[in-house]
């Protein structure tokens, strides 16, 4: 298949990637930044290369430097994860012109799925629905009042080249249109070099759902079911679950094939997810197709059965699509929490430090995708993301009480972490019914009363025994420079059975 691939990534999914190689047989080599010379994926991988300074346009985004180090290490495939350099088209021409192989879809399906607007027209040709707007991008004012006009307010204003909710803009009014675009086009331009933007009707409450596509080159296409990912914040999901509550056999039906559909109208080979959004009458609307392996693949992996890394290797190499692949059934419910070093108890703010202690949870149907070990420093240098904790159980009900039972039993100190807010949007009525839109958080958890008085008596329970615990100076006798081991008897601190040293 292949001799040794570079994985060009860090964290949780360059270990993934690295666990997909070793099921593979295939020795894979991890790139490191100054940032990650402690990281997890530098040791996991079979071989570790130190590619620059911590900035990413200086080590993870730097091309030529992914390339050559995969020249020099033998390397004849690289996989880009996701982020970073996984939607380059120019990695992939460079690629190409040094014979190693890029393990994801063509440079010309990235370019033409990552321009929104040029996709939108291409759909639009395949007969895929799309939300009512704008076929096209453009500058004239007049051009976007009539649209917003016939479309019906509220309308919304995105970004051609846009993700994560850069460069977009929801408009209530007409008087609100013109500073909106101006608005969207500078934060556009600044985000991702290119101010090019459009307009089309804002869907409200609508939920996010989306498919898996798996494409060979031998012209075989199939989607490996939905994931609803409704539960977002600032435009970034959270939550994800599998199978949606929302989605019936019909529409499954319906929308995989529509699914299907938009990859063959780009010519797409390798995994993709295409994404739309559901509105509350049932009608669905293509959104984007993202041309890399998703965030949120693993619970797809757990109620199908299937390694998605795997398969992306084995078509990168030319192999067709198995039989078994191709008749894959779902099984169960999965959900993933995506484990972030912010501060979900004050607006998220990002958090950094030592991993003081770490500990995962364990247990039948409990997984987790991580890439931080106790040590590790976690720094501002790259997203925030640390762990995605993933559980999978007979029904939805069952794999809720199951996710929130793993949460409780995950364990990182050192940095602030969303895990209880994770908690609390479990224990929702709304979650817990299904009920489940895009509007959830701002909706329901924008008003979220926090019960610290538990935490509390934790806390001071663990810093008496802790003050304790402690060795002073003058409990220990070992002279200045000496670093002796204590014997037991110099670590109990001023206490004794039955009384005080000093009384």
């Amino acid at each position: 298949m292949f001799n040794k691939i570079l994985v060009a990534n860090r964290s949780e999914i360059a270990v993934r990637v690295m666990n997909a190689c070793r099921t593979l047989g295939i020795p894979c080599v991890a790139v490191y930044s100054d940032a990650d010379a402690g990281s997890k994926h530098r040791f996991f991988a079979d071989e570790a290369v130190h590619i620059g300074a911590s900035p990413p346009r200086e080590s993870y985004l730097d091309i030529e430097k992914i390339i050559n180090t995969a020249k020099e290490t033998g390397c004849d495939a690289i996989h880009p994860g996701y982020g970073f350099l996984s939607e380059n088209p120019i990695l992939v021409k460079r690629c190409g012109e040094e014979k190693i192989t890029f393990i994801g879809p063509s440079s010309e399906a990235i370019r033409l799925l990552g321009n929104k607007v040029a996709s939108r027209v291409k759909m639009a040709d395949a007969g895929i629905p799309l939300i009512p707007g704008m076929k096209d991008s453009s500058v004239d004012i007049e051009l976007y009042k009539k649209t917003a006009k016939e479309a019906g307010y509220p309308v919304i204003i995105k970004a051609a080249a846009g993700g994560g909710g850069k460069g977009m803009r929801v408009v209530h009014t007409a008087d609100e249109l013109e500073d909106a675009l101006e608005a969207a086009q500078r934060e556009a331009k600044n985000a991702f070099d290119d101010d090019t933007v459009y307009l089309e009707k804002y869907i409200v409450n609508p939920r996010h759902i989306e498919f898996q596509i798996l494409g060979d080159t031998h012209g075989n296409t199939i989607h490996v079911f939905e994931r609803e990912c409704s539960i977002q914040r600032r435009h970034q999901k959270i939550i994800e679950e599998t199978p949606s509550v929302a989605v019936d056999d019909d529409l499954r039906a319906r929308m995989g094939a529509d699914a299907v559909n938009v990859a063959k109208a780009a010519d797409y080979y390798s995994a993709g997810t295409v994404e739309f959004l559901l509105d509350e009458s049932g009608k669905y609307y293509f959104l984007e197709m993202n041309t890399r392996i998703q965030v949120e693949h693993p619970i797809t992996e757990m109620v199908a059965g299937v390694d998605l890394v795997v398969e992306q290797i084995r078509i990168a190499a030319g192999l067709e699509l198995s039989d078994q692949v191709k008749n894959l059934t779902q099984r169960g419910h999965a959900i993933e929490c995506r484990i972030y070093a912010e501060d979900g108890e004050n607006n998220f703010m990002p958090s950094t430090g030592s991993i003081l202690h770490y500990s995962e949870p364990v247990g039948p149907g409990v997984r987790v995708d991580s890439g931080i070990v106790a040590g590790m420093e976690v720094t501002i240098d790259y997203d925030p993301i640390l762990a995605k904790l993933i559980v999978h159980a007979p029904t939805r009900e069952l794999a809720v009480t199951k996710m929130i039972d793993a949460l409780n039993a995950y364990k990182i100190l050192g940095v602030k972490t969303s895990k209880k807010f994770m908690i609390d949007v479990m224990q929702h009525p709304e979650f817990m019914a299904g009920r489940t839109y895009t509007d959830f958080i701002a909706e329901h958890m924008a008003n979220r009363k926090l019960d610290l008085g538990a935490y509390r008596e934790i806390a001071v329970a663990a810093a008496s025994v802790t003050a304790q615990a402690v060795v002073s100076a003058g409990d220990y006798n070992g002279k200045e420079g000496d670093f002796a081991t204590p014997s037991p008897w110099q670590t109990i601190g001023s206490w004794q059975i039955g009384d005080s040293i000093n009384e």
